[in-house]
């Protein structure tokens, strides 16, 4: 009787299991939510609403994009960090998910607390000034620079952010010393660089290019695997003479620990549907950024790995904390 009892269990054990298998693969059944943490209208609003567009299209359920800028971004992950593990609430992901916690080890994340379910673009940066500067080349740039320790200024975008982290490496290689202005994202440094508030900026391309183009900025250098077609003139840093600075940020979106696997899984395929996209993907080159080639989970988690020695290092070079 009791060997009755038992196979009874399995088998509704089974059963359930099964049936909880098939719901959350039936997932998304309702609205979906991505909390930013930056301001709207930054390159990471900008390919968050491409891709929530499409997919919500190809789900056929309302995906809301909602930037929660503030304490460097913390008020965004934090908040997603403690969010119910059920696929219904995402978050960027970025080299800063990394950096942030080891800036400022008092918060209650890191970034063993998501799940990276996409990576979906390479951002190459360019590094600007203002024309007033009197340089034009890299090399120049860093000469100036060198004798006047202190003196150039830099708009800092967000401390721990993918541009402040590459300005960092940049500084640290060349051994330059620069003054750190900061700003609640790109748009308001790009504004106060223009005006001459500021002197240089590691930017987005697809937020400067328009002022290159009128001449409002002049760029010294791509950092980026190769040109970008939007500055076909620019050279690399590699192609300037500085290799050790030529780093490429990505940007891709994750769950909360704890998400179950099957909707995981879901999420991931619905952004590799999506970049297969021709729509999607000239969407995203119009703003100067790579769409990722297909990657497993298992090679987005090495690519975390791999990023987390890499700005680990950086951060404890530099000396960088959120009060920089």
């Amino acid at each position: 009787m009791a060997l009755i009892r038992a196979s009874l269990l399995a088998v509704v054990a089974l059963v359930m299991s099964g049936s909880a298998g098939i719901a959350q693969t039936d997932y998304p059944t309702r609205r979906i939510q991505i909390l930013l943490p930056y301001p709207a209208g930054g390159i990471v609003d900008i390919v968050t609403r491409i891709v929530a567009e499409k997919l919500s299209e190809q789900w056929a359920q309302p995906i809301i994009v909602e930037s929660k800028p503030g304490a460097n971004g913390n008020i965004a992950w934090d908040q997603v960090s403690r969010a119910e593990p059920d696929g219904y609430t995402w978050t960027f992901f970025s080299p800063a998910v990394i950096a942030n916690p080891r800036m400022q080890p008092s918060v209650r994340w890191n970034e063993k607390s998501f799940i990276p379910v996409a990576a979906v673009v390479w951002a190459p940066s360019v590094v600007v000034v203002n024309p007033a500067l009197p340089v034009n080349t890299m090399k120049e740039f860093i000469d100036y620079v060198r004798k006047s320790p202190g003196v150039v200024s830099y708009a800092n975008p967000g401390t721990g952010t993918s541009q402040h982290l590459n300005t960092a490496i940049m500084l640290n290689a060349a051994k330059l010393e620069m003054t750190s202005i900061p700003y609640r994202g790109q748009p308001a440094g790009i504004l106060d660089l223009v005006a001459n508030r500021v002197s240089m900026k590691v930017a987005s391309i697809g937020l400067v290019a328009q002022h290159i183009q009128t001449g409002a900025l002049r760029p010294l250098a791509v950092l980026g695997k190769s040109r970008s077609p939007m500055l076909p003139n620019v050279p690399t840093m590699t192609e300037a003479g500085f290799p050790e600075i030529n780093v490429v940020a990505w940007y891709g979106y994750s769950v909360p620990r704890g998400t179950p696997q099957p909707i995981v899984e879901k999420i991931h395929a619905g952004f590799s549907s999506v970049l297969k996209d021709s729509g999607v993907r000239s969407a995203l080159e119009k703003q100067a950024l790579q769409v990722v080639d297909p990657m497993s989970l298992a090679e987005i988690g090495a690519l975390v790995e791999a990023d987390t020695l890499k700005y680990a290092k950086v951060i404890e070079d530099a000396n960088i904390r959120l009060n920089d």
